[in-house]
């Protein structure tokens, strides 16, 4: 049996794992690439022939996980793709924003989109939902079972059986103790392991010391009554996440009740109405959610008192570029990062302490206060990602570091090295290994 790694192996974006068995090829995710111009190239030309994949397990719906399944589907794919429902529920908003996203950035870019709307839409038709804890066998020679990764609504850990081994992707694992979703289930045996190290090199703020630091980056701002507080957020996971803890910090006493807090996502909005399906939100006193894309410009009217929740999170395009034209060169407004910014990126670049950069095809002064708020990321940290793995019961025979920049990946490769009999390597982008 071999595995391929044709995505976030040393990066943190464009998932994507190719299992052959030698009697049938699958994929584990099917994600996009994030971050300018080489993202794109990699895009655009699958390593594989989609028509011999049977089958597509999918750990989550973030784009960085699904966000190619259209593309694999235009090329042939005709397998079922396996997932949670609330994963199926979500895909069912984010992939036909995203094919609407592409054919509007090929507009101006004068590329073919990767893929349009309506082969987004078309993809959907192959989402088959998965129950959590549930066996299920796609093939004579490999069954399944998808667990809580406590990332966002839906997202799993997906243990595997194929030729008398045991195979467990991590997925994106949750920081433990996060509002809305259950904590990451503890897996305890595996031949083989992929485990994500997005974090894997450092730990969080605790939620305690989380809270005070957004608390100050909104009051900061606000309190002055002559800026607005930017948030980019990712509209699933991250957008409900925020809105939980503004809800929190209001209910005792620490932001102001009369703050105008702007949700200004469709994609987002849809994604916070599946949430409100499976887990409740404390109440904002003044929360406006717009859809509408004139209420979404006449925010750029407002010049002090407002939060801006706005995708996408790493600032690569949606609507918080247009919110960042009008904000981002104000030094009485305020920036706040809710999570990670993958290299190659302009939130990346923001964070990075950039003091000019390219927004919306002009030159754009970076005067606004940064706030990045590690605490806030939906992946485990440092600690957290070994505490995951001391869930085993014994070391898998073989454990591959995926889906982390390079520091961090070689950082949690190094500390389960520490660990009596445990093994573990760096996937590298390309390789494929024996398994």
């Amino acid at each position: 049996m071999r595995l391929t790694f044709h995505g976030a192996a040393g990066e943190v974006t464009g998932s994507c794992y190719l299992v052959d068995t030698g009697g049938v090829k699958f994929l584990i995710d099917c994600g996009m690439f994030q971050g300018g111009r080489v993202a794109d190239a990699k895009n655009r030309h699958f390593a594989f022939d989609p028509r011999e994949i049977a089958f597509v397990l999918l750990s989550h719906a973030h784009i960085d996980h699904s966000g190619l399944l259209p593309r694999l589907v235009a090329q042939g794919f005709k397998g079922a793709v396996y997932a949670t429902q609330a994963t199926c529920d979500l895909a069912a908003v984010m992939l036909p924003d995203s094919g609407h996203l592409q054919e509007k950035e090929a507009q101006w870019s004068h590329r073919a989109p990767l893929y349009t709307m309506a082969q987004a839409q078309a993809a959907l038709r192959q989402l088959v939902p998965v129950a959590y804890d549930s066996e299920l066998a796609p093939h004579r020679l490999v069954r399944f079972r998808l667990r809580d990764a406590g990332h966002i609504l839906g997202s799993a850990i997906v243990e595997l059986w194929s030729a008398g081994r045991k195979l467990v992707f991590s997925g994106d694992l949750g920081q433990p103790g996060h509002p809305i979703v259950s904590d990451p289930t503890h897996i305890e045996d595996a031949d083989v392991l992929l485990v994500e190290s997005t974090y894997g090199n450092r730990d969080h703020k605790s939620l305690v010391q989380t809270l005070d630091e957004f608390a100050f980056a909104l009051n900061d701002t606000l309190s002055s009554k002559r800026g607005n507080v930017l948030i980019p957020a990712f509209a699933v996971g991250r957008t409900q996440d925020v809105l939980h803890f503004i809800g929190e910090l209001q209910a005792a006493g620490r932001l102001p009740n009369k703050m105008d807090v702007y949700v200004d996502s469709p994609m987002a909005a849809a994604a916070t109405r599946i949430t409100l399906k499976y887990a409740t939100l404390p109440p904002i006193e003044r929360l406006h959610i717009t859809e509408d894309l004139a209420e979404s410009k006449k925010i750029n009217s407002i010049r002090s008192g407002a939060v801006i929740i706005s995708a996408s999170g790493m600032c690569e395009g949606g609507r918080i570029k247009h919110h960042l034209r009008w904000n981002l060169s104000r030094p009485e407004c305020s920036i706040v990062f809710a999570g990670f910014q993958a290299a190659g990126t302009l939130g990346r670049r923001i964070v990075d302490g950039a003091k000019t950069v390219r927004l919306l095809g002009e030159a754009a002064a970076v005067r606004a206060k940064v706030f990045t708020i590690g605490g806030l990321s939906a992946h485990a940290d440092r600690t957290a990602l070994l505490g995951w793995l001391d869930g085993f019961r014994r070391p898998p025979a073989k454990t591959w570091i995926v889906h982390g920049e390079p520091l961090a990946a070689f950082s949690l490769r190094d500390a389960l090295l520490e660990r009596p009999a445990w093994t573990a390597e760096v996937a590298a982008s390309g390789r494929t290994v024996e398994i």
